[in-house]
């Protein structure tokens, strides 16, 4: 096996995307009506931070993640849409500029690389290289990953897989379970459908407490998606998963290649906007939300023009 400083941006090839969500008539009336909801709740044009929302509403998952959170229960799905809504206004999702959080990811202690069998991207949590101290930070440095990783899923696929590592993890390292809540409230309330898998391995009986003290904030749709020391051939190809748990993929973390992989692959400017070409906010109305089926949309979220 030869070792790499490369992160993996995509997925083996032939890989076969899952799962694939099929919508009935019933169910796209309700998207309808939940996206002509969350067009009154769309901020103002004159916002500078509309465009961003635009694009965000406009994602082919996002109405879909969204009812199937709720259940496919309406005004369920609203009540969830609006609280998102407010919570990325303030704390902006797509807008943090990559050296804000670039400390954060000096020691590796969260690095996002490759695919599962379903092409989920992969981010590794190693708590045991905590290099900062407790802040705001460092919910936004987890926040750019999983932004990083919306970047690389590939068509079709709508969540990740994370896998904590807890080798070397000390009482001083462990993340406290206040922040451990602030996680899961960013996860569970505002990237909903998104955690397709999540795995825990090398758990020491230290600090079995701290999954005792999460547990009653885990929801029951998040709790049946942990894993704890799987057998990860049966999710990851063994070309993709890190030599640390068994795979081929020598992996040497250097920090200044992966930052800067990251920020090239996903065309992430200095200032956390996108480095292609996007317009201005138009003076006019924003258009209607676009649900799964209909066309792919341009830099500001609207609905691409056919040529026909």
């Amino acid at each position: 096996m030869v070792k790499t400083s490369k992160i993996l941006t995509s997925p083996v090839p032939g890989t076969v995307v899952a799962p694939i969500h099929v919508y009935d008539e019933e169910q796209q009336m309700k998207l309808k009506e939940l996206g002509e909801y969350a067009e009154t709740l769309r901020l103002p044009n004159s916002d500078p931070y509309a465009i961003w929302e635009g694009r965000w509403l406009h994602r082919p998952d996002t109405l879909p993640r969204y009812m199937r959170a709720a259940k496919w229960k309406l005004e369920d799905a609203k009540k969830r849409i609006q609280g998102t809504l407010e919570w990325r206004r303030e704390f902006k999702p797509e807008l943090i500029p990559p050296e804000e959080v670039k400390i954060e990811a000096a020691t590796g202690k969260i690095i996002l690389t490759g695919f599962d069998l379903d092409g989920r991207p992969i981010i590794y949590m190693r708590p045991g290289l905590e290099n900062t101290e407790t802040s705001n930070r460092q919910l936004r440095h987890l926040v750019y990953v999983l932004e990083r990783a919306k970047d690389l899923m590939p068509p079709g696929q709508e969540s990740l897989m994370i896998i904590v590592d807890y080798k070397s993890t000390t009482l001083r390292t462990n993340p406290s379970i206040s922040v451990a809540r602030k996680v899961l409230t960013i996860l569970q309330y505002h990237y909903v459908e998104t955690l397709g898998r999540a795995i825990v391995v090398n758990l020491p009986r230290l600090l079995s407490f701290f999954y005792r003290g999460i547990s009653p904030f885990l929801d029951p749709v998040t709790r049946d998606k942990m894993r704890f020391n799987p057998d990860l051939f049966e999710l990851i190809p063994k070309e993709q998963l890190d030599a640390d748990f068994g795979g081929d993929y020598e992996f040497e973390f250097d920090h200044e290649e992966y930052w800067q992989t990251l920020i090239d692959v996903c065309g992430i400017a200095p200032d956390g906007t996108r480095v292609e070409p996007t317009s201005a906010p138009k003076t006019e109305a924003l258009p209607s939300l676009v649900l799964p089926e209909s066309p792919d949309l341009d830099a500001d979220g609207s609905p691409l023009q056919s040529s026909r």
